[in-house]
């Protein structure tokens, strides 16, 4: 029998908000004021890491002379520039949050980017106050796909992994979230057209796909 979702943990980039663009602008200026460009492959083995995996593959493919905390605080200032140029949520999601909310169902954001990258993009249209909490990078020590972020959430949602229901775009989130035990919904989009998300319990394109929805209300 599948178990009732009680719960709900959203990743954040790429899943609440179309920003794995805006990464992805910060990594090739970040990589090309060193003179190196920022490759589809290298994006794909980095999408939906903790900062210290990207920044320390970084170092590892270019040999770069600097620290992965430095390229990370530097990157960091180039995404915050780059979000004041606007940024969109992803299809369904005010559908699905509308949803949980009617239900009354607890929901939180664990996402691999910092708390600062993290408060700076849920300000955008009050999202922050619709999430009981937010966990980041800040929050762990071992990063997607360990599946520490998400039994974290599932332990303050007050509900078992088996019960929480995971929404992600990333191989390594989906890892994370399936190791955990957790439902696993994932979100294909022009960003992860590419990304292998077959470990997902389902892969739809938009947030409230009727088969998403469902599931919230056979409890």
């Amino acid at each position: 029998m599948t178990a009732k979702l009680l719960g709900a943990a959203f990743d954040m980039d790429g899943l609440i908000f179309e920003t794995e663009s805006v990464y992805y602008k910060a990594a090739e200026i970040l990589l090309g004021r060193r003179g190196f460009p920022y490759t589809d492959e290298l994006c794909r083995d980095v999408m939906g890491r903790p900062p210290r995996y990207c920044f320390e593959k970084f170092i590892e493919t270019y040999n770069l002379p600097e620290t992965w905390q430095a390229l990370s605080d530097e990157s960091e200032e180039i995404f915050l520039e780059l979000l004041k140029e606007g940024y969109d949520t992803m299809p369904g999601l005010e559908n699905l949050l509308g949803r949980l909310e009617t239900l009354g169902l607890p929901k939180c954001v664990a996402t691999s980017s910092s708390r600062r990258v993290a408060d700076a993009a849920l300000a955008k249209d009050g999202l922050r106050s619709r999430f009981a909490f937010v966990l980041t990078s800040d929050d762990i020590t071992r990063g997607k796909p360990d599946p520490q972020v998400y039994l974290t959430a599932a332990r303050r949602l007050g509900v078992p992994p088996e019960n929480m229901a995971v929404f992600e775009d990333s191989s390594a989130g989906i890892a994370a979230a399936k190791s955990a035990g957790a439902a696993c919904f994932a979100l294909r989009a022009e960003h992860n057209r590419e990304v292998d998300l077959s470990r997902a319990d389902l892969v739809t394109r938009s947030l409230d796909d009727p088969q998403i929805l469902s599931r919230f209300e056979n409890r």
